[in-house]
């Protein structure tokens, strides 16, 4: 007799027999899959699934039957009160279910000794709901090898000859988040024309073909919501009826997105020249009509209804002009929808499933003093770019309709699109999404993900935590996952080298996304501009960034060549292309900026970076042209563009420049200065520096140079060389410090570069730390420190800063604590009221007197609900704390650079810091606020762009 077991056990497979073990395939047959033919078709769906799952990695034929037989190995699947087989087993006592019965979409997997007459064991696998037993059939698909994306991103199954399943019953908890799922958006550039051209011209769109392979992935992520396609380019999910079918069979809710009430698309069925305004105030007869017929058809569907009413896409209601206008209007639409609902779908209201989302400007109206029904589920939005907009205040928690949220990892809109890759860090998907459900936003988690490629991880990501949060209380565990992952998809042998390729690649793109890179904007579209990378200082901040792109692109390369050739084209898929398409992107850039800067001081090496820039271009074209027509077959044509929305970013570099004529054959330029300084100097050097000397050929003619120091204890990367048009226009030569030759005390040199009677004296300056001092020290004018490297950490009335590992530009941030829905501090505390909070300490030294400004740089996250602000504050030296406050509210200026930057930025002016010693504490005021870094210039700091390097003495 087999009994359910209160705590999930972890279900293991072995490919030899073993003891005890059940057999799901052997060397001659496998396991049939009995189900009750009067239970839900997502359960036979399921059980093929299973069977085609089996002989995928076995390549043993097993099949779905509907009686009990003794013949083979058996495996039961069915959901309690829908399936006979699973009843008799419960009203016979041979089959514990009190840890599954009645509850949210929850299943055990369990071994039953002499189930039925004849029958030695079965294993049994039963559902609380239908969807509850699919998944425990999916659950033992991911146990034996199949990946929840094996056909959307041609992950092959490992071959085994043989499968057996581990006795320990297995029963799952209710998942975290009640509804989870995806909208697919923006869909013009890549899953609209791969449905029409590539899987379904039958239909020439996303359709029912379509819809079925979307809703097994769904259903393999454990998930349960679609808000479907809704552009232009695709015509309404209800336009065709295989779409409504395949979502019942495959029991996937159907939602719409905060711009489509009633399940209604408005850009594809709302007809203004047959119907009129979409104005229920000029028109409301034809607008209920039109939510009227679709509530009676949609009656008897699994569906989630977005109440209220805005323009027909993603605009502001018509025929009102404020808040005060709208308020009473939308109430009086809340009134008209529910009551359509109430006589089509259930007369108890408080049955049938309602959001209302408060997307961009029904932020306004909502906080103008709408009322919105309280049995209706609140989905509070991110700005959309990652950043959860509001959560549940005290009132609102304690609302039954709960509160959910809308996320994007895909957005076309102002600043800037980014639809072409997914780089949205899974380190800030796992904390905001952590104090959504902290703060009891578990209700419903949609996330846009574009055309779903190439999202996949992302999407993975983002429903598991919906799935189980548990283990992603632990930020660690967010490299864990993603190691884990690559291991399941891509390769156990490599996992560690791969996982750190794609961290590496999503650090990269926190820092600045590929579609970013422009330094250009949409809505309105503007020209792309060079970037704030320093080319001449902080060792080169363009070149740097190239660097780490082009280490990243051969890690990538090199995997692929070495990877199992049935995995090539899920690698190439899930982490080639996307390594390499922003690599590209970033060098497309970066060498453009180079080209125009080089320009400017008359180099010949300006050509080399222009044709770089060119090349760049040409192969982000390329490799797209692989991913449509090669990789897979050609299974994947159309699916992606290089040039979505055609925006100037996507372009060939703009590369119209004037070459600066100079009358000099060869010049040098040391790092940060100018060509035109009278006397040519390095920053000074610090313990471990090094700085760079630029020489270069302005002139065609050829130029032998060499290099002499002053002293023996000032290092040159190259003695000597030689310039030549046709060979090397440029050199780069790296200084650095032999602190064992250096005398005690700072020291001055020179090193010269000269080339027959021409010659270059560059100055070199060092700087010490008072003796015995180890910490963060002023070097070159700035002090620079992580958040993460604290001297101390104080938590106080139950507060606290805490870590948070794999987040923010220096991969560990401090995040103020716990989030809550109330309990703030009032709107301005006494100093002595500031410093009784949860502090942070750093301690710094300065080596001169000097004004300074203390630069503070946090994620720019939003206030968690209407009683907070974004606020903190600082105090130097133990003087009176500076309450600092980075909320933005809308889409200013600041926002939109904040979130081109995945950064906010406040300061504090000191007027002098005297030589020696200093503090900074930080205090905690407002829950929710995220500190990064921080920046202290005494004078020094030069403009740039990105994390400067810790300062530090050692």
């Amino acid at each position: 007799m087999g009994f359910c077991q209160p705590k999930p056990l972890a279900l293991k497979v072995s490919y030899t027999p073993t003891a005890g073990y059940f057999t799901l395939a052997d060397s001659k047959t496998a396991v049939n899959i009995v189900t009750d033919t009067a239970d839900n078709k997502v359960v036979q769906i399921a059980a093929q699934c299973f069977v085609d799952d089996i002989k995928n990695v076995t390549g043993k034929q097993a099949a779905v039957i509907h009686t009990i037989s003794s013949a083979k190995p058996m495996l039961i699947a069915g959901t309690i009160g829908h399936s006979a087989l699973i009843d008799e087993l419960i009203k016979n006592g041979k089959l514990n279910v009190t840890q599954v019965k009645g509850k949210w979409e929850t299943y055990s997997i369990v071994l039953v000794k002499a189930p039925f007459k004849n029958v030695p064991q079965a294993l049994v696998i039963v559902g609380s709901d239908q969807r509850g037993t699919a998944y425990g059939l999916f659950e033992l698909s991911k146990t034996i090898g199949i990946q929840p994306f094996y056909w959307w991103a041609d992950v092959t199954a490992e071959h085994h000859d043989a499968l057996y399943l581990s006795p320990a019953t297995y029963t799952s908890e209710p998942p975290s988040v009640k509804f989870r799922g995806i909208f697919i958006n923006d869909e013009d550039w890549g899953l609209q024309p791969w449905a029409a051209k590539t899987l379904e011209p039958e239909t020439k769109d996303i359709g029912p073909k379509t819809y079925a392979k979307v809703f097994e992935l769904l259903l393999r992520l454990k998930a349960n919501l679609i808000w479907p396609a809704m552009h232009p380019s695709t015509k309404a999910f209800y336009h065709y009826p295989g779409n409504i079918k395949v979502a019942e069979d495959y029991q996937i809710v159907i939602g719409s997105s905060h711009a489509e009430p009633m399940l209604r698309n408005n850009v594809s069925e709302w007809n203004e020249k047959t119907m009129g305004n979409f104005n229920y105030l000029t028109n409301q007869q034809k607008v209920d009509d039109y939510w009227e017929s679709r509530v009676k058809e949609s009656s008897h569907i699994n569906g989630i209804y977005t109440i209220g009413m805005r323009g027909v896409h993603d605009s502001g209601i018509e025929g009102v002009k404020t808040v005060k206008e709208t308020v009473p209007l939308l109430e009086r639409i809340f009134v008209a929808q529910r009551d359509m609902l109430k006589k089509y779908v259930n007369p108890d209201i408080n049955k049938v499933p309602q959001v209302f989302t408060p997307y961009k400007e029904v932020l306004e109206v909502y906080d103008g003093g709408l009322k919105v029904p309280e049995d209706v589920t609140l989905v509070w939005p991110d700005d959309n770019y990652g950043y959860i907009q509001r959560l549940d205040n005290k009132q609102e928690s304690e609302r039954p309709g709960g509160s959910g949220v809308y996320y994007h990892v895909s957005y076309w809109g102002r600043p800037h699109d980014y639809i072409w890759l997914c780089s949205t860090s899974p380190g800030l998907i796992r904390e905001e999404m952590m104090k959504a459900y902290d703060m009891q936003a578990r209700n419903l988690w949609v996330v846009n993900v574009g055309d779903i490629k190439p999202a996949e991880y992302d999407i993975q990501f983002f429903l598991d935590m919906a799935y189980n949060i548990k283990p992603f209380k632990n930020s660690a565990y967010t490299k864990t996952h993603l190691q884990n992952w690559v291991s399941n998809n891509l390769s156990s042998k490599d996992a560690g080298k791969i996982s750190d390729v794609l961290w590496r690649y999503y650090q990269l793109a926190f820092e600045r996304k590929p579609e970013f890179m422009g330094w250009s904007q949409t809505e309105p579209t503007t020209p792309t501009k060079l970037s704030d990378y320093n080319h001449f200082y902080y060792g080169d901040q363009g070149q740097q960034r190239i660097d780490a792109y082009n280490n990243l692109q051969q890690q990538a390369k090199t995997l692929w060549q070495n990877i199992s050739p049935a995995r090539k084209d899920a690698f190439y898929q899930l982490v080639y292309y996307p390594v390499t398409g922003t690599a590209l992107m970033n060098k497309k850039f970066l060498y453009r900026d180079k080209a125009y800067r080089y320009a400017q001081q008359g180099r010949l090496s300006t050509q080399l970076y222009d044709s770089l820039s060119r090349a760049s271009y040409q192969s982000i074209i390329e490799e797209t042209k692989y991913y449509n027509t090669k990789m897979a077959g050609g299974k994947w044509a159309n699916i992606i563009m290089a040039q979505p929305r055609n925006l100037p970013v996507y372009a060939a570099p703009d590369l119209k420049y004037e070459m600066t004529k100079s009358t000099i054959a060869w010049q040098v330029q040391p790092e940060g200065a100018t060509l035109n300084d009278a006397k040519l100097s390095l920053p000074a050097f610090a313990d471990g520096d090094k700085h760079f000397i630029d020489l270069f050929l302005c002139r065609d003619t050829a130029v032998n140079y060499t290099v002499q120091t002053s002293a023996p204890w000032i290092n040159v990367s190259q003695q000597s060389g030689t310039l030549q048009t046709k060979g090397k226009t440029e050199q780069r030569l790296w200084i650095s410090i032999n602190n064992a030759k250096l005398p005690a005390g700072t020291a001055d040199g020179a090193i010269t570069i000269k080339s027959g009677s021409k010659s270059y004296s560059v100055a070199v300056t060092t700087e010490h730390a008072p003796k015995g001092y180890t910490g963060f020290i002023e070097h070159d004018g700035y002090v620079s420190i992580y958040a993460k490297h604290f001297d101390h950490n104080e938590g106080k009335n139950g507060n606290s800063w805490m870590p948070i590992m794999g987040l923010g530009k220096t991969d560990t941030v401090l995040q103020a604590n716990p989030v809550k829905v109330d309990g703030g501090m009032k709107k301005d505390p006494a100093d002595t009221e500031i410093k009784q909070q949860a502090a942070l300490s750093y301690s710094f030294y300065t080596t001169s007197s000097s004004p300074a400004e203390v630069k503070l740089y946090t994620l720019p996250t939003l206030p968690l609900n209407n009683n907070f602000s974004m606020r903190y504050a600082v105090s130097i030296d133990d003087g009176p704390a500076t309450m600092l406050d980075f909320k933005t509210v809308g889409r200013t200026e600041e926002w939109k650079q904040n979130v081109l930057s995945n950064s906010a930025v406040r300061s504090v002016k000191v007027p002098v810091l005297s030589t020696g010693k200093h503090t900074i504490h930080i205090y905690m005021i407002d829950p929710g606020v995220v500190l990064d870094r921080m920046v202290i210039d005494l004078g020094g700091l030069r403009p740039g762009y990105g994390v400067l390097t810790e300062t530090r003495a050692r």
